[in-house]
C-alpha cells in the first residue's frame, strides 16, 4: 500500500467514526454532541430585528420601539430623533443578556411629526459584526392646540398671581393636559390646577405666594392629545419671581382704599367706586394688566354710548368683564372719598395725561401685575372666580375639586 493510499484510508476512518458517533447515542443515553460548522452569516435584516420597520410612516406615538437579535449580542444601539430640525438622542439600554434594546421609560412616547433613525451593531456567535440602519417617521396630526398663558416669562409679579392657561380649542382629555403642565416653586409649596370650562386651566397654591418665591412652569404639552385628533405643540419652560407683598382693600362704603405693604399700612387713599346703578364687585381681584393710558368705551362692556374716554391714565385691569382701578381726571376732586359715581370701576384722582404726584400715579408706580385688590362693603355680589384672576374667592376645597387629577 502506498503512503498516499494509507492517508486516504485514515481520513475515511476518521469520518466514519464521526458519522458513527453522530448516528448513535452516548453510553449514558444522552443525545450526541452536535457539531455546527461556521456557515454563511444571516443578512443584517435577519440578524437585527428593528421595530418599527424600515421606512415606516405614520407610526403612532404609542407605537413600540425595539431592537432585538435572536443570537449573539447587541454591541451598540443609537436612536436619534429629529424634531423641528433639532437632533436629540433617545435614551435607552441594552438588556443584560445582550439580546434586546429598549428606550428608557422616562423618555415617554414617541414624538409626533418626527423622524427617527436607528443604528445598531450586533456580534454573532462567531464574533462576526453586522450593522443595520433604519428610519421611520411618526404620525403628523392635522389639528393642534396651544395654551396662551400668564404671567410672562421672567416677570416679577405680586403675591396674588395665578398661573392661567387659555386654550385655543376645547379640551376633552383634561387629566392628560393637566398632568402635562407642572408648576413648582422654591420654597416648595403645593400648587393645584382648576378647570373653568373646557378651555381654561388655572393654577394656584392654598395661600398667596410668599415674597421672593421663584416659580417654574413646565409645559410638556407637545404630542399630548387634548381632544380627539388634536395634539399639543408646546414644550417649554417659563419662570417668574414673586416680589414684595402688596394688598389693597377698597371699602366702597367708606370711599377709601388702604394700601398695605408686607402687612404694614402704606397709605389710605380716597376713591370713588361704582354708582348705585352700577356697583363694583366685592371680593378678591388681581391686577392682570397695567396701562399708562388706555381707551375706555362703554360699548365694549355693555354700556352703549354712555362714555368713551380715549385717554384714561394709570389703568389697571382687575376683571375680564371690564373692571379697572384707574386714574380719573374728569370727576370733581371732592368726589373722591365721598361719592360713588363710576360704572363699576374704582377711581383715584389723577391729572389729564397722568400725574406722578397724584393718588393714581403714586399707586400705579408702586404696583405690580399680580397684586391683590379686595373690595368690601359694596352692594354687589362677589366677583366670579373665572372673571379675571378671581380664583382666590374659592375655598381651597372648592379649588381642588376643580382639578381633573385631584
Amino acid at each position: 500500500m502506498t503512503r498516499r493510499a494509507g492517508a486516504g484510508l485514515a481520513a475515511v476512518a476518521v469520518w466514519a467514526a464521526l458519522l458513527g458517533a453522530l448516528g448513535g447515542c452516548t453510553d449514558d443515553g444522552r443525545s450526541p454532541v452536535e457539531i455546527q460548522l461556521p456557515g454563511k452569516p444571516r443578512s443584517p435584516d435577519e440578524a437585527i430585528r428593528i421595530t418599527p420597520e424600515d421606512n415606516a410612516k405614520g407610526v403612532p406615538a404609542d407605537g413600540p420601539l425595539t431592537v432585538k437579535v435572536a443570537e449573539g449580542r447587541l454591541e451598540r444601539v443609537v436612536v436619534t430623533k429629529v424634531e423641528d430640525a433639532q437632533e436629540e438622542r433617545v435614551p435607552g439600554a441594552i438588556a443584560a443578556d445582550g439580546l434586546s434594546w429598549s428606550p428608557d421609560p422616562a423618555a415617554g412616547r414617541l414624538a409626533l411629526a418626527a423622524k427617527y433613525t436607528v443604528d445598531a451593531v450586533a456580534v454573532d456567535g462567531h464574533d462576526r459584526r453586522q450593522a443595520r440602519h433604519t428610519t421611520f417617521t411618526t404620525y403628523v396630526p392635522e389639528e393642534r392646540f396651544i395654551g396662551y398663558f400668564r404671567p410672562e416669562n421672567r416677570s416679577t409679579v405680586g403675591t396674588g398671581m395665578i398661573v392661567s392657561f387659555r386654550f385655543n380649542r376645547s379640551i376633552k382629555q383634561r387629566a392628560a393636559v393637566e398632568r402635562a403642565i407642572t408648576v413648582t416653586s422654591v420654597p416648595a409649596v403645593k400648587v393645584v390646577g382648576h378647570w373653568f370650562g373646557a378651555d381654561r386651566l388655572d393654577f394656584r397654591p392654598k395661600e398667596y405666594w410668599k415674597p421672593g418665591t421663584e416659580v417654574t412652569i413646565r409645559m410638556n404639552l407637545r404630542d399630548v392629545e387634548g381632544s380627539p385628533g388634536a395634539y399639543g405643540i408646546q414644550d417649554k419652560t417659563v419662570t417668574f419671581k414673586v416680589g414684595r407683598s402688596q394688598i389693597s382693600t377698597v371699602d366702597a362704603a367708606a370711599h377709601t382704599m388702604e394700601v398695605r405693604r408686607e402687612g404694614q399700612l402704606l397709605s389710605t387713599l380716597p376713591i370713588t367706586a361704582g354708582a348705585p346703578k352700577n356697583t363694583t364687585y366685592n371680593g378678591k381681584m388681581v391686577v392682570m394688566e397695567m396701562f399708562d393710558v388706555t381707551r375706555m368705551n362703554g360699548q365694549t362692556v355693555g354700556f352703549g354710548g354712555e362714555y368713551d374716554i380715549p385717554d384714561v391714565p394709570h389703568a389697571m385691569r382687575l376683571t375680564t368683564s371690564g373692571t379697572f382701578l384707574h386714574g380719573n381726571y374728569w370727576a370733581s376732586p371732592d368726589t373722591f372719598g365721598s361719592l360713588n359715581t363710576s360704572h363699576g370701576c374704582v377711581g383715584l384722582r389723577d391729572d389729564k395725561g397722568g400725574g406722578s404726584d397724584t393718588p393714581a400715579g403714586w399707586f400705579f408706580d408702586r404696583s405690580l401685575v399680580g397684586d391683590v385688590v379686595e373690595v368690601v362693603n359694596s352692594q354687589d355680589k362677589t366677583v366670579a372666580a373665572d372673571n379675571g384672576l378671581g380664583g382666590w374667592n374659592l375655598s381651597w376645597a372648592d379649588w381642588v375639586a376643580g382639578s381633573a387629577i385631584g
